[in-house]
């Protein structure tokens, strides 16, 4: 198999695109930056759709950057598509996933390691949001992250989902935070293995 190539979005307030271009790198992934401004017509096996807070969340979490030339040119059912955090959230915004993301239902921004419930075994990755609250709506979607407690209120203590038609994954944990062993945890690898396995 050739080496994989990955694009990253970056959007005026993405602050997770390094970590993710870092995760990338240590699987040997071919890595690149996408500007939110760009057209893609280049070829990626998978595109990601980092963290951080684009267009510094205004009038809500993702709703300016789902207007993006880069979001509207997406391959969909071509690429493996991926959204993190704030990626998840531009996802939502774009009806390229069903459900809606709204604020935590304490009201507080989270920001921890949480464990997770991912293909029957428990995970731990950091999450960090403000707006991790999915409203499930009853789309074609699996459920690929549950919370094991959970943390924000979201419906079925949905995490993460995933179209496999539409080759879509969403979610709010941040895998790309946990896979360097400096960093003392490397459950997200796992997450990145899936990826891989699934272009």
């Amino acid at each position: 198999m050739s080496k994989i190539k990955a694009g990253i979005i970056t959007f005026l307030g993405t602050n997770c695109e390094q970590d993710t271009k870092h995760a990338c790198e240590f699987f040997g992934w071919n890595t690149e930056y996408i500007w939110q401004n760009e057209k893609i017509d280049k070829h990626y096996d998978v595109i990601f759709l980092p963290g951080g807070f684009s267009f510094g969340d205004h009038i809500s979490s993702g709703r300016i950057a789902k207007l993006t030339p880069a979001v509207q040119s997406l391959p969909l059912g071509k690429t493996l598509i991926v959204g993190i955090c704030n990626g998840f959230q531009i996802l939502c915004e774009a009806k390229l996933l069903s459900g809606a993301l709204t604020y935590n239902e304490n009201l507080k921004f989270i920001s921890r390691v949480v464990p997770l419930e991912f293909l029957g075994e428990i995970i731990h990755i950091p999450v960090a949001h403000h707006q991790g609250n999915y409203i499930f709506c009853g789309g074609d979607e699996e459920v690929l992250l549950r919370y094991s407690e959970n943390i924000n209120g979201s419906d079925e203590h949905i995490a993460g989902i995933y179209n496999s038609e539409n080759k879509i994954i969403g979610m709010m944990p941040h895998p790309e935070r946990a896979v360097s062993s400096e960093l003392g945890l490397t459950d997200g690898r796992k997450i990145f293995e899936f990826i891989e396995n699934e272009i």
